[in-house]
């Protein structure tokens, strides 16, 4: 009788065991392949990102991948087997990819250029093709109120620039020169130019070069969830006003 109740338990256990298997398998080659969460862990994409801003990037908007082909771990990195539906990121796209100097890391920016395009920074006026990027100046009121502590003591502007189909806003200190100018950088086949919206306070393609296509794991489209973090508010705050708002 004994015998027969541990046995019993035994087949319970594996059959919890392999449900459980079962659904950790499903949910992890979901995030693999069609949504996954990322926190905002820097400023490189003030003001349009914050951090902590927890957001959804689409996995599948490039393209439909295998589960899995794209996973990178310490030294260990692999590239994405597309099914099918494989697209390029276009010009104002915000993406999430692996940093191309550590793919075990994720960096997400802008997609500024893409592959033929020539890019060229004079006096942090971005040409593109040899076009100024349409920018215009507005007031920073609202984004300074919020403004991360580091960041408090520059002295920011703010331009509403144009991109594409694409209208977002990007920061730049007045005091800071040092991006201030690039020489034109044609972008070779199969690779992305890529940049921060807080353009002085972000290590993108203008240090360390393009990112690779298939580097590239899927598009920002959402804040699902918000609040400050430790070290870079006076207080802490759930930002109700950030939950599930839409990214373009």
């Amino acid at each position: 009788m004994i015998e027969k109740k541990i046995q019993k338990r035994k087949k319970k256990f594996f059959e919890v065991l392999r449900y459980t298997f079962i659904l950790v398998t499903c949910f992890l080659a979901f995030r693999s392949t069609v949504f996954e969460p990322f926190m905002i862990p820097s400023g490189s994409m003030i003001p349009t990102l914050r951090i902590g801003d927890f957001i959804l990037v689409n996995k599948f908007t490039y393209g439909v991948k295998l589960p899995f082909s794209d996973l990178a771990i310490f030294d260990f990195n692999l590239n994405p087997v597309f099914l099918f539906g494989k697209k390029s990121p276009q010009r104002g796209d915000m993406v999430v990819f692996k940093y191309p100097k550590d793919p075990s890391i994720n960096y997400i920016k802008r997609v500024i250029g893409v592959p033929g395009d020539t890019i060229e920074i004079k006096d942090k006026i971005v040409f593109i093709n040899g076009k100024p990027l349409s920018i215009r100046e507005i007031s920073g009121t609202s984004f300074l109120k919020d403004m991360d502590k580091r960041y408090r003591g520059n002295k920011f502007k703010f331009y509403s620039t144009k991109l594409e189909n694409k209208e977002f806003v990007i920061q730049q200190d007045i005091d800071n020169i040092y991006t201030s100018f690039l020489d034109k950088v044609e972008i070779p086949k199969g690779s992305f130019f890529v940049m921060g919206d807080n353009r002085d306070f972000s290590s993108d393609s203008r240090e360390w070069g393009f990112v690779p296509r298939q580097y590239i794991k899927g598009k920002a489209v959402l804040i699902w969830f918000s609040m400050t973090l430790p070290g870079h508010s006076d207080v802490f705050e759930i930002r109700a006003r950030r939950i599930f708002k839409a990214l373009r």
